[in-house]
């Protein structure tokens, strides 16, 4: 029997049924978080919590639990389904009510869930490298927000799995922005380069440790748009997110990265990634 969050209780996944009216089914009117879990444990519990109530504030959605509360309801969540290495979703709208573009009035409460699954690590990935394609980015001008609203995402990703591609790489004209579900970096010269945390991209958890790495190992860093022709030319690409972790980029649209070898830099923020992650893993 597997778990779920509804609001503030841990139940049975039988119980939890999506209101027709659900803002979040009719809208997308609500905003999202992924969380790794290693050994056990949430891995940068407290920036993705905080990220989720930042991306509340920013659609004006209240949340009526505290971080603390939250974090103790997602950790429940994760023991209740005795998961190891698996990742939590999470999610919450601004409720249900009769269908209005408008804002429901004060009375109608948010409804939060959220899952707990088993999932590996993309060891097979994160050794050898993926494929890569590049795809218009059509999405709207505030993916710093993590709303539910990933119709653009969707049909990038499936773009990609078409062409037997890993990820697309977005670009609005000639300047790479994210991955679908990632975000990009590349290596030139001994710099890491990756598109500043503006509107534009989702400034990812995970990124915020790969910076972290960069430093901890000596490689700078340079916030800054690339073109596509820019990352076509570095020495090194790879993507990053929750469930990506530093996954080497080793071909675009059939060009080779580094003669489709995985770089040596990129093995070292891998490596610094690893060290970060809680012990007693299983892969």
């Amino acid at each position: 029997m597997g778990y779920s969050l509804l609001n503030d209780r841990i139940v049975t996944d039988e119980e939890v049924v999506v209101n027709k009216e659900d803002r979040g089914y009719q809208f997308g009117d609500g905003i999202y978080e992924v969380i790794k879990v290693y050994n056990g444990q949430l891995f940068t519990a407290e920036e993705h919590i905080d990220r989720f109530y930042l991306s509340a504030e920013k659609i004006r959605l209240t949340i009526p639990y505290t971080k603390h509360k939250l974090h103790q309801l997602l950790h429940e969540l994760v023991e209740a389904n005795e998961i190891n290495i698996g990742h939590v979703y999470f999610q919450i709208t601004r409720g249900a009510t009769a269908r209005n573009h408008i804002f429901p009035s004060a009375e109608v409460a948010p409804v939060l869930t959220g899952t707990a699954v088993e999932a590996p690590r993309p060891v097979t990935n994160l050794e050898k490298g993926v494929k890569a394609t590049f795809v218009e980015d059509i999405r709207w001008l505030r993916c710093d927000i993590k709303s539910l609203n990933l119709l653009g995402a969707v049909l990038a990703k499936q773009e990609a799995f078409e062409k037997g591609c890993y990820e697309a790489i977005l670009h609005r004209g000639e300047t790479v922005t994210e991955g679908s579900s990632t975000n990009v970096f590349g290596i030139k010269d001994g710099i890491l380069y990756t598109h500043p945390a503006d509107n534009f991209i989702l400034k990812g958890i995970t990124r915020q440790v790969i910076l972290t790495c960069a430093e901890e190992i000596g490689l700078p860093v340079k916030e800054q748009a690339m073109t596509k022709e820019q990352l076509l030319a570095m020495d090194e690409i790879f993507v990053g997110s929750t469930t990506s972790e530093i996954t080497p980029i080793i071909d675009i649209d059939g060009q080779q990265v580094n003669s489709g070898q995985v770089g040596e830099w990129t093995r070292k923020l891998q490596a610094q990634f690893e060290a970060k992650i809680p012990t007693a893993i299983s892969v």
